[in-house]
Order: C-alpha cells, then sequence, then structure tokens
C-alpha cells in the first residue's frame, strides 16, 4: 500500500501516513478512484492539535480491521481544515443536515462526486450511549450505499442543490444603531455573572464578540469584565502566558490545552486595548504575558509563527493531555514541550503581526516589534508568488499547494497596515494596498479570493461563494473588509469604504444575527457606523549617528510626552518622522499629506474622519 501522506505539508496528515487505513490526500485523484471502483468517499477532517482527532486516530483509524474495512469499502481522504479552510466551510455546512454537533474530527461520507449524504464527528471503537460505534457507522454507510443506492444519491443531490442555493442575505442596509445597540443588550443576558464569558459549559474565548463589545460605549465594561476574569482563570497558562483553546467547565477550569495562533494573537490585540483604555495593570500584564508566549514559544526560527501548539505531551515517559502544563517553570525544563504544529498559515500570521505591532505601540515594545517585523518580511519574502499571488500555507520553506483564500488576504493586508503605522515604515502599507487590491476584482466594491476557489469543490459545484463561519476569528469576508476599511482611513478613497459597505451587507444584511457567531462582522459594521480618530504624530528627522532616520520609538526625550499621550488613543494611531510622513503621502497615502512639524518639535494632527483640529506640539492638550 502507498503512503501518499508522508510527504504532506500538513503535520496533521504526517502524523496519519502510517495508519494502515489507506489514506490520500484531498484532491482530484481519490475522487477518481472512488468513481472507478463506484465505492464512496469517506472525508475525514482535523488539525494537527486536535485531541479528538488524536484520539479517534488511535482507537480507529490505527485499528487493522476497521482499515481494512475502510480499504475495501472506501476510498479514504485525509484533510487538514487548516490547510484546505474552504473545504472544511463546505463540509461543515453540509454535515449540519446530518447532526448539530460539529466538530472535529469531521468525518464526511460523500458520493464519488463528492456530494455528501452522512456526516459526524467522533466514534468510539464500541458503541456508547448515544454514540454508535465507527465500524457500526462504517456497515450502515455500505448498506445503504449497496442496497439503496437510488435514495442515498437522491439525498445527496438534493442536499447540494440546498447548499448551491444558500447565501447571505443581501440588503442595502447594515444594522443600524438601534438593532446593535439590541445584540449588546442581548449579549448582556448571556453573560455569565459569576465566572464571565458566555453561557455555561464548554466556554470559549469568543474574542471577535469581546472586540465587538470592547469597541462600543454600552458593551465595554461586559468586555472588561470578561478579559479580567478570563485572564485569571485556568484557560491562561500563568507560566509561558498564552491561553487554551477552550475550557469544558463553566468556571474555565480542565481546558482543552490546544494552544492556537489565532486565539492568542486575537487575544493580545483586546488585552492591549484593554490597557489602552483603562490603564489597568491586570491588562497590561496578561498582554504582555501574550508577547512572550508568541515570541517564546509559538514564533518559529525562521521568524513565521506556528498555527498551534499541541494539547498533548509525554511527561515522564507517559503520553497524557494537558500534564506540562500543570508542572511550574522549574519543573518544565526537564519535559520536552508539547509539539508545534509548524505549518505557517498566512491569514493567522497576519493576525499575529497586526497584534504584535500594537502591542509594541502601546508599550513601546521594542521586543514586540521586532517579533512582527520578522514575520511579516518572512512572509512578504517566501508567501508571495511571483505573479503576487499569497501562498496559504507552508512548512521548513515547503509551500502548499492548497489555494489561497480571503482570510489569507484579509488578515495578512490587515497586520501589515498596522505594522506600517506602528513603524513608519510606508513599504507595510503599500504591500497591503496590493493584496487589497487583487481581492477586489471587477466593479471595485466586490471581494473574492483572487485564485479562486478549490478547484476540486468547483467542479463539484460545492464551493461556498462566502464563507460565513467566524466563531472563534474574523471570516475571510470580514477580515478583508476590515482590512480595506482600514486603507480608506489612511487614504481617503471613497471606494475602500464602499467595498467594506457592500461586504458586511453581504454578510449581515437583515433578519436576526446571531452576536457570538458574527461578533468580527459586527465589531466592523460599528466602526463603520461610528465616527473615526485618526491621529498623525510627525517627529523631526534626526540623524543622531550623522547615518540614518531615528524611528519613531527611538525619539529623543523630549519627543517623548506627546508619543506618550498618542500611545493611549484607540482609534487610527501613526508615529512618523517627517521623511517617513512624506513618503507615505507620495505613495498615495492622503492622512500624512502636508504634515510636518511645527517649530521642530514633535507635532499631533488629530482628525475625525478626516476632519482635523490644528496642529499641537502640547501633550497635555492631546491628552
Amino acid at each position: 500500500m502507498p503512503n501518499r501522506l508522508a510527504d504532506a505539508i500538513s503535520p496533521y496528515l504526517r502524523s496519519h501516513a502510517e495508519n494502515p487505513v489507506d489514506w490520500q490526500p484531498w484532491g482530484e485523484a481519490a475522487f477518481e478512484e472512488a468513481r472507478r471502483r463506484d465505492v464512496p468517499v469517506l472525508v475525514s477532517i482535523g488539525y494537527a492539535t486536535c485531541h479528538w482527532c488524536h484520539v479517534m486516530a488511535r482507537e480507529s483509524f490505527s485499528d487493522v480491521g476497521v482499515a481494512a474495512y475502510l480499504n475495501e469499502h472506501f476510498v479514504s481522504i485525509k484533510v487538514d481544515r487548516e490547510e484546505h479552510p474552504d473545504v472544511d466551510a463546505s463540509y461543515l455546512a453540509a454535515a449540519g443536515a446530518f447532526t448539530q454537533n460539529l466538530g472535529w474530527p469531521l468525518n464526511v461520507f460523500v458520493t464519488p462526486a463528492g456530494r455528501p449524504f452522512y456526516a459526524g464527528t467522533y466514534s468510539p471503537p464500541t458503541p456508547l450511549p448515544g454514540h454508535p460505534a465507527f465500524r457500526e457507522v462504517l456497515n450502515a454507510v455500505t448498506d445503504a450505499w449497496t442496497s439503496r443506492r437510488d435514495a442515498v444519491e437522491d439525498s445527496a443531490a438534493g442536499l447540494a442543490d440546498a447548499l448551491a442555493q444558500a447565501a447571505p442575505a443581501v440588503t442595502g442596509e447594515l444594522p443600524d444603531q438601534a438593532r446593535l445597540a439590541d445584540i449588546v443588550a442581548r449579549l448582556a443576558t448571556a453573560e455569565d455573572p459569576v465566572y464571565g464569558g458566555f453561557g455555561g459549559a464548554p466556554k470559549f474565548p469568543a474574542a471577535p464578540t469581546l472586540g465587538l463589545l470592547l469597541d462600543r460605549a454600552d458593551g465595554r465594561e461586559l468586555a472588561l469584565r470578561t478579559l479580567k476574569r478570563m485572564g485569571a482563570s485556568p484557560l491562561r497558562d500563568p507560566v509561558e502566558g498564552g491561553f487554551f483553546r477552550y475550557a469544558v467547565n463553566r468556571d474555565w477550569s480542565d481546558p482543552h490545552y490546544e494552544r492556537m495562533l489565532y486565539d492568542n494573537a486575537q487575544l493580545l490585540e483586546l488585552y492591549t486595548r484593554a490597557w489602552m483604555l483603562t490603564g489597568e495593570s491586570w491588562a497590561r500584564i496578561v498582554a504582555e504575558g501574550l508577547v512572550g508566549f508568541l515570541g517564546a514559544v509559538l514564533q518559529l526560527p525562521d521568524g513565521g509563527f506556528a498555527s498551534a501548539q499541541d494539547s498533548e505531551s509525554t511527561v515522564d515517559g507517559v503520553r497524557v493531555e494537558g500534564g506540562y502544563y500543570a508542572l511550574d517553570e522549574d519543573a518544565r525544563r526537564d519535559q520536552a514541550p508539547p509539539a508545534l504544529d509548524a505549518k505557517v498559515l498566512t491569514g493567522w500570521n497576519g493576525l499575529a503581526i497586526g497584534a504584535l505591532a500594537l502591542a509594541a505601540h502601546a508599550f513601546a515594545d521594542d521586543a514586540a516589534l521586532h517579533l512582527s517585523r520578522r514575520a511579516a518580511d518572512r512572509l512578504l519574502e517566501s508567501h508571495r508568488r511571483a505573479d503576487g499571488a499569497l501562498v496559504r500555507a507552508s512548512i521548513d520553506g515547503r509551500l502548499s499547494p492548497a489555494v489561497s483564500t480571503l482570510e489569507d488576504y484579509g488578515m495578512f493586508a490587515g497586520g501589515l497596515l498596522e505594522l506600517a503605522t506602528a513603524t513608519g515604515e510606508v513599504r507595510y502599507a503599500v504591500a497591503a494596498r496590493e493584496l487589497i487590491e487583487r481581492a477586489m476584482p471587477g466593479d471595485g466594491v466586490t471581494f473574492a479570493a483572487p485564485e479562486g476557489a478549490d478547484p476540486v469543490l468547483t467542479a463539484q459545484g460545492l464551493d461556498l461563494a462566502t464563507d460565513p463561519s467566524e466563531g472563534a476569528y474574523p471570516s475571510g469576508l470580514t477580515a478583508i473588509a476590515t482590512a480595506t476599511w482600514r486603507l480608506n482611513l489612511l487614504t481617503g478613497a471613497a471606494r475602500y469604504r464602499d467595498a467594506a459597505t457592500a461586504g458586511m451587507v453581504r454578510l449581515v444584511g437583515t433578519g436576526d444575527v446571531n452576536p457570538l457567531a458574527f461578533g468580527a462582522a459586527l465589531r466592523l459594521v460599528t466602526a463603520l457606523a461610528s465616527p473615526v480618530e485618526q491621529l498623525v504624530v510627525v517627529t523631526p528627522d534626526r540623524t543622531p549617528d550623522g547615518s540614518a532616520d531615528t524611528a519613531p520609538g527611538d525619539s529623543a526625550p523630549d519627543d517623548a510626552a506627546l508619543i506618550d499621550a498618542a500611545r493611549r488613543r484607540t482609534g487610527l494611531v501613526a508615529v512618523v518622522t517627517e521623511r517617513q510622513g512624506a513618503a507615505f503621502a507620495a505613495a498615495g497615502f492622503e492622512l500624512f499629506a502636508d504634515r510636518s512639524t511645527r517649530d521642530s518639535l514633535p507635532t499631533a494632527y488629530l482628525c475625525r474622519d478626516f476632519v482635523c483640529r490644528l496642529p499641537t506640539t502640547d501633550a497635555a492638550a492631546l491628552a
């Protein structure tokens, strides 16, 4: 039996390479074999740090008898959901017709034409109440395929048609302030008044929704309470500073110990903004711990960030979930840390780049800025193809063939724009604008993934026009719309704001919106509906060594007061030297036009929606 996964980009696929199951990677070849053999296809989707994926791999996919049955009656495909998010989104949408308990591993049974006809998540090796054994599931699927083929094909075709016709509501209006206030009120009723967070158990960080609340005056106290409680809870590792993916119990105890890049990047942004708003020490302590975690644990030697750290580790020779995190700092030195999924994802790295750049600005943290810049430079060098297209994923310098998505363009562009304003380097803003322009084909107000959808899904008619999922992090549409709105704030070009607005109309439109499922979209809607503060601080060009300008973060002592006041502003803030500001203006970023110092002193230009006050050199007046 050939080993088709041994050289995969994905560590998740490679972890299944030695299974007795004849796994194939995602691609047309597997479906072609299924058509030739006239057998159904098992599409099994997971990711490297998924605990129950590990469990099912040990219990079922390593079982010789189960593997023999699968090899005889199915073609089996293994998919890393992080490498192929569009495949995951499409099959998750289909799986909702068969189970309400969506999650991973996701096992979807499809016809050779790719149409799902049954789906489930984890199945035990022996029956449990409400959970048939995996072998029983396989027998039932085989029986349906062989004895009720017409019904299976008809059902699969009907589901495929329903998915093809499903689309987000499109209206001419965004949610108004009254509707947004009602959404915030609904979130308040869902708050756990004892332990924080929303609902009972299990409990997730819900970072996009907390971002929505933090940005709104009527939701800010709720967000701050939740962030403070989470930061002091078992969901956060007090030794290394990172947050775990979720907690099994209402009081945040018994976490599932995988630590995801997207969670920790988003939470770094939120705790940094919480400090900017309140000056509270707890917010800064957690934020600085997250900077340390991203740098010490998740950043790889080449500068990119690993997508996650595993929940399981070997402690004193015993493999156990969470055992490493039960140890104190000294005891951990004698143990091997949990493995990293060293796959570098462009989109998730964009989240980290932006969060670190914001923390660098807020805390005057050169280490955070170094981490952000290293990752950005690494991706700009190695995750852009010769034609300008982004790479979805890589590992150890090897590039994945998976198509890039709107998530990659939006999150990376957003991170680059944050880094541009933190460093004063226009090249990052120019690169971000190029990415956004690639995702705005045709009329300029409709976003689309530049490389198109996954070709296999497209051929099967299963690609989703818009992936609406953004419970744990922003959807691709929200990410690109948010970056485009931010680009409008720097350029003044109305078409960027129009595109962001049109994207949100597509996604949230009218009707009921679950704020825990659309927090990032509603956060952008709030921003679009509210006045936006823009602050540019221009410092004199200084060349103390006679060879180079001083970067804004390294300004002379007399610059410090005005810049320190700027660090606490929560709108769009850029601190640039005069030469840097001129470079931004020359590149078409109109916010910087005609910005210069007054009397050779650091000078602040404070604007609201491009309507600006007179410049000031007085830190007290700015504060």
